[in-house]
């Protein structure tokens, strides 16, 4: 597995300029870089909006592909030869029962649980990551990962042709590693935590030269997360929510879609609004969520305890920013425990009909938690971020959703089942009410 890495030529259709350090700003070339040189901050994509705000309609957008390349003007891609796999465009569910449930008027759902290709919010950013590889010569690719990021890199790579390698941690629920192994790339299954697996993960992008979306790839990768703000915007007939709830794990998610508003904002194709930013955590990994109840402006790191291994980051990269976005928009950062995550799968589930896993619980269960602490108004239309799907992590709920009934194949053996199946539903509803 080797790689080159060539001159780009930027297309006259591309719109980013440089990469620019969030903390000095101090400016780079197009290449795959990711910190600043002078001091270690991380670096980020900067666009020309002045030509955007030129070109760039709601018409022009909407004449796009049905995909997140509708947005190809945002994204840090310099022609046209992108990989599109039919990702982005997910659905935007207006919630009624599981709003009800917790006393919500305009509750929505961003469903990224049917993403394609590999039913998660990261198709989104390794098509953008890959796309730019491509572009600047990588033949090889690869992450760290807790696991969706892994089963994205290896399908889109093997949809472009690309080697690619990725690594994990060796404890990754079952769908996870098959919906990896299954794209034949070389997986490498770390002993070790997310955070050893990042580093490992750096080593070898300096030693080998590969295209790491998120690590010497990650200022373009991360931009592919501002679709799901172009896509709420759109879909709430160009509005902006008044409350997004998302999940954190690096933190990055959490940011882009506000990045993602904002950059509507500056071209003109939505209105200026204040719209409040809540993060969820898991308490067996909340280093974001505890900087944010101490006020602090740094981010302790942990070690991962949680059945939520999705965002199981012990030291994220974005999570000071999270922080930061939180405080300014007047959002919060909570954290809810494994019981209640899985609490919130399943209310999820029975409510409105979609299966997400840990980190969608994660969601739900915040959502529910700020909802019972009068810390989102009925009447706010909020958007909740539901990013992978539970067929993935079936463990994590094994034993805490029934068994099926077994019967003959005879009528009253249906009947006594059924009966049967009754009295448990009025015991578990007096139950409810007790």
């Amino acid at each position: 597995m080797t790689q080159a890495i060539t001159t780009q030529t930027k297309a006259s259709t591309a719109y980013f300029q440089a990469l620019k350090c969030k903390e000095c700003g101090a400016e780079y070339e197009l290449k795959a870089s990711n910190v600043c040189e002078l001091c270690f901050g991380p670096l980020e994509v900067e666009y020309d909006y002045n030509a955007l705000r030129l070109t760039v309609t709601r018409e022009t957008i909407q004449a796009g592909p049905n995909s997140i390349w509708r947005y190809r003007p945002f994204l840090p891609v310099a022609t046209d030869n992108v990989i599109d796999v039919g990702t982005g465009m997910t659905p935007l569910v207006r919630s009624h029962r599981l709003a009800r449930r917790l006393g919500l008027n305009k509750l929505y759902i961003k469903n990224d649980a049917v993403n394609m290709p590999t039913l998660s919010f990261k198709d989104r950013v390794v098509s953008v990551a890959l796309s730019r590889a491509r572009e600047l010569g990588f033949t090889t690719v690869s992450c760290a990962s807790t696991g969706n990021l892994a089963n994205s890199t290896a399908a889109i790579a093997a949809h472009a042709g690309l080697d690619c390698c990725v690594f994990i941690p060796a404890d990754l629920e079952a769908g996870k590693i098959i919906g990896s192994l299954i794209y034949s790339p070389t997986l490498m299954a770390v002993k070790g935590n997310y955070d050893q697996v990042n580093r490992l993960c750096s080593e070898v992008a300096n030693t080998h030269g590969w295209g790491f979306v998120n690590i010497n790839l990650r200022p373009y990768y991360s931009e592919g997360s501002k679709t799901l703000g172009f896509e709420v915007a759109e879909q709430l007939g160009w509005e902006l929510p008044d409350h997004v709830v998302a999940p954190l794990a690096s933190g990055s998610l959490f940011t882009k879609i506000y990045k993602g508003f904002q950059e509507f904002i500056e071209v003109g194709l939505v209105e200026n609004k204040k719209v409040r930013f809540s993060g969820a955590q898991a308490e067996g990994c909340s280093p974001i969520a505890q900087a944010f109840k101490e006020g602090r402006d740094f981010i302790k790191p942990v070690k991962p305890n949680t059945i939520a291994k999705s965002l199981a980051i012990g030291n994220p990269a974005d999570g000071i920013y999270a922080v930061e976005l939180a405080q300014k928009t007047g959002g919060n950062i909570e954290s809810v425990n494994d019981a209640e995550i899985i609490d919130g799968i399943k209310l999820l589930a029975e409510t409105e009909g979609i299966f997400t896993e840990t980190a969608g619980g994660t969601t739900v269960a915040v959502l529910k938690k700020l909802v019972e602490a009068g810390k989102i108004d009925p009447d706010e239309t909020t958007v909740i971020y539901i990013t992978g799907n539970g067929l993935k992590t079936q463990e994590a709920i094994q034993g805490y959703v029934g068994e099926p009934l077994t019967i003959d194949a005879k009528l009253d053996s249906f009947e006594r089942a059924l009966e049967r199946s009754r009295t448990l539903d009025r015991l578990e509803w007096q139950q409810v009410l007790v």
